[in-house]
């Protein structure tokens, strides 16, 4: 069976103690710093076949930043970054399709 058909997935929890689960996608890096894109999940998608309404829905892009010298991952709060790394996120996403 093909790789291809198994995600990463992860937990995170917010600064309200709300936790939900992300599909890791890819890794992107802008302007020297690193960047980590990933789909929400939500109850039955893995046995749901509906038709997406668009590539970017639940789409979460992520900043790897360092706090006390460990990784942890931010919200991007400038939207022109955001935009910026959004692009690259596309790109990558699509190239992949193409391979």
């Amino acid at each position: 069976m093909s790789e291809e058909f198994g995600g990463e997935f992860i937990s995170l929890t917010d600064e309200e103690g709300n936790e939900f689960e992300l599909e890791y996608c890819t890794t992107v890096e802008y302007d020297g710093s690193v960047y980590m894109a990933f789909l929400t999940v939500t109850e039955g998608d893995e046995d749901t076949e509906e038709p997406e309404e668009s590539e970017d829905d639940g789409l979460v892009i992520l900043k790897v930043v360092q706090v006390d010298g460990e990784d942890q991952l931010a919200t991007l709060d400038n939207e022109e970054e955001l935009n910026a790394v959004y692009e690259l996120v596309m790109e990558d996403l699509f190239s992949e399709d193409e391979d």
